[in-house]
C-alpha cells in the first residue's frame, strides 16, 4: 500500500487522505476500490473503522462507525495506539470512542447550543439509570471527603460538591459525618433521645400515629416486624419532639417520609437533630399553618417551563393541569413516590447541599424530560395529571441532577420571582438560607469538637473535685465518711450511665449494620 495521491507526511502526523493502490493479484481489491488493510486514518474510499472495544483512543480521523467487511489486526492496531499515545498532543489530539448511543447524543447536545439544556433528551434516547463509578473513582472521592472533613474549618463547599457529583456520598458511613456539616449540626452536643412525655397532650399525636403506621414500605423490604415495630416508635417521638420544641412548626402529612428517611440513615438522635435543623430551613414553608407558602413554592415550576420550553408550557396551561401533581415531591422530597432507598437517598445528598428551591427545579428536570410523552397524551387535566403524577421508577436520577443545577444557575429564583410576581410573598426557607449557608462555613472538625467535650468533662469533673475538696475539710469524721460512701456511688452510678449512653449511641450511628443481621 502507498499513499501516492497525497501531500507529503511527517513521521509525527498521519497523512488525512489514504489512495489504495493493491492490485487484482493481491489479496485484497483492484485500485478501484480498498482492501480495507490501510492504518486507521481517513481513507478517499470512506471505508468504515474496524469494530473496537469501548473506551479504545482513537484519533480525530476516525470514522462514524458503520461496521466493516475485514477487520483490522487489533494487535497491530494496538501497536500503533500505543505510539500515538506517546506522540504529543500538540501533534495527535486523542477522543473516546463513544461507549454508547446516549453518550453520543450528550455530546452533540453539548455541542450545539441550545440542545445543551436539554442533554439529548427526547424520543430515542434513554440514558444509563444509576451509572456506577469505578473503584478507584469511587476511593479517590473517600478521599476528598475524607481531608474536607478533617480541615479546620471545615471545607463544606467541597463537601457539597461531593454530594452534587455522580453518585452522591456513596455510603450511608459517609453520611452519617457529612449530613450534620451540610446542616451545621454539632455531633457532639445532640439533643437527648425524646422521652415518653413528648407524646403527652400534643395536637398531632394522632395524626402522626396513623402517618407511620401506615408507612410500611419505607423501610427495608425483609426487616423483622419486631424491629420495624421500634423503630416506628421511634419515628413517632422524633416527629413529636421536634413538633414540641417548636410549636410554631405544624405537621402535615409527608413529613413522616423525610423523618423516616433520616432516621434509617442516622440513628435516633441524630434524626431529631437533622429533622430539627431541615424543618426550620429546607421545609419552613410547608410547616406553616396554611398552605399558601406551600401554593408560592410550587408556583415556581411553571415560569422554569415557560423559559425552557414554551410549548409544553403552553399545552399544560390549555390542559389546566396546574401545579398539584407535584406537591408531593416537594413535601417529602420524593421519598414518598419513589421505592429505591438507594435513588432516594441519592436525592436526598442533592437536595441538603442545595438551595431549599432545588426540589422544584428538579420537578421541573422531570416534566422537561417527559416532554414527548407529556405531549402525546391528551390535553385534559385529567389525562395530564394522571400521566405526570404517575412517577417512572427508571429515571436517568445522575442526568436530571445534572438538569437541575443547570436550571439553577440559568434561570436563578430572583429573575423568575419578578417575572411571575412571586416576590410579593415571603419565603422564610429563602430568606434565611444565605445566612445559614454562610454560617456552615465556620463549622471545626469532629476531632476538634470530640477534644472540646473531653476538655469540658474533665474541667467539670476537676471543679466537682475540689468542692469535694474544700467541704470535706470542715465535715466530722462520721459525715466525712458518709461522704465518701456517696461520692463512691455516685462515681459507680455515672460509669454505669455513661457505659449504657456509649452503648446506645453506637447502636444509634449504626443502624445499616443492624439491618444486615436480618
Amino acid at each position: 500500500m502507498s499513499n501516492g495521491n497525497t501531500g507529503p507526511t511527517s513521521r509525527g502526523r498521519q497523512a488525512e487522505t489514504w489512495a489504495c493502490t493493491k492490485s487484482t493479484s493481491g489479496s485484497g481489491r483492484d485500485n478501484a476500490g480498498c482492501d480495507h488493510r490501510h492504518p486507521p486514518v481517513r481513507c478517499m474510499w470512506a471505508c468504515p473503522p474496524p469494530a473496537l472495544p469501548p473506551g479504545t483512543f482513537l484519533n480525530t480521523a476516525t470514522w462514524q462507525h458503520s461496521g466493516l467487511t475485514e477487520q483490522l489486526d487489533l494487535q497491530q492496531f494496538a501497536l500503533r495506539q500505543r505510539k500515538a499515545k506517546r506522540r504529543s498532543r500538540s501533534e495527535v489530539h486523542l477522543l473516546r470512542w463513544p461507549k454508547s448511543p446516549w453518550h453520543r447524543k450528550r455530546r452533540l447536545a453539548g455541542a450545539s447550543g441550545r440542545g445543551e439544556s436539554r442533554l439529548g433528551w427526547g424520543q430515542g434516547s434513554h440514558p444509563d439509570q444509576t451509572p456506577e463509578l469505578p473503584g478507584s473513582q469511587k476511593q479517590q472521592k473517600q478521599l476528598l471527603i475524607h481531608r474536607a472533613l478533617t480541615r479546620d474549618p471545615v471545607d463544606v463547599e467541597s463537601l457539597r460538591e461531593a454530594a452534587f457529583s455522580q453518585g452522591g456520598l456513596l455510603t450511608d458511613e459517609i453520611r452519617r459525618k457529612v449530613w450534620p456539616k451540610l446542616l451545621s449540626v454539632n455531633v457532639y452536643s445532640l439533643p437527648p433521645k425524646p422521652g415518653r412525655e413528648v407524646r403527652q397532650n400534643h395536637k398531632d399525636y394522632n395524626q402522626v400515629v396513623l402517618d407511620v403506621r401506615r408507612s410500611v414500605r419505607r423501610f427495608p423490604p425483609g426487616m423483622p416486624e419486631e424491629q420495624r415495630r421500634v423503630l416506628q416508635e421511634q419515628l413517632i417521638d422524633v416527629i413529636l419532639q421536634v413538633l414540641r420544641e417548636h410549636p410554631e412548626l405544624h405537621y402535615y402529612q409527608g413529613y413522616h417520609d423525610i423523618a423516616v428517611t433520616l432516621l434509617l440513615v442516622a440513628g435516633e438522635r441524630m434524626a431529631v437533630a437533622l429533622l430539627e435543623k431541615l424543618s426550620l430551613l429546607h421545609l419552613r414553608d410547608f410547616m406553616d399553618p396554611t398552605m399558601d407558602s406551600t401554593k408560592h413554592i410550587l408556583n415556581y415550576l411553571m415560569p422554569i417551563l415557560q423559559r425552557e420550553s414554551p410549548r409544553l408550557h403552553d399545552f399544560m396551561r390549555r390542559s389546566e393541569v396546574g401545579t398539584i401533581f407535584a406537591l408531593s415531591w416537594l413535601i417529602t422530597w420524593y421519598s414518598h413516590v419513589l421505592a429505591d432507598m438507594h435513588h432516594i437517598l441519592r436525592l436526598y445528598d442533592f437536595f441538603l447541599a442545595s438551595h431549599p428551591l432545588m426540589a422544584v427545579y428538579f420537578a421541573a428536570a422531570i416534566v422537561l424530560y417527559r416532554e414527548e410523552e407529556i405531549l402525546a397524551c391528551e390535553c385534559d387535566m385529567a389525562s395530564v395529571h394522571q400521566l405526570l403524577s404517575r412517577l417512572p421508577q427508571d429515571l436517568p436520577y445522575e442526568a436530571l441532577v445534572v438538569q437541575a443545577q443547570r436550571l439553577f444557575r440559568c434561570l436563578p429564583h430572583t429573575a423568575l420571582a419578578r417575572e411571575a410576581a412571586l416576590q410579593r410573598h415571603k419565603s422564610i426557607s429563602i430568606s434565611s438560607f444565605s445566612e445559614f449557608q454562610q454560617a456552615t462555613l465556620c463549622q471545626r472538625p469532629d476531632a476538634i469538637l470530640r477534644q472540646q467535650q473531653q476538655q469540658q468533662q474533665q474541667l467539670q469533673h476537676s471543679l466537682a473535685s475540689r468542692v469535694m475538696e474544700a467541704g470535706d475539710e470542715i465535715l466530722l469524721p462520721a459525715e466525712r465518711s458518709r461522704l465518701v460512701k456517696a461520692a463512691v456511688w455516685g462515681i459507680t452510678a455515672s460509669l454505669g450511665a455513661a457505659a449504657l449512653a456509649v452503648t446506645q449511641t453506637a447502636l444509634e450511628w449504626g443502624p445499616e449494620f443492624l439491618l444486615q443481621l436480618f
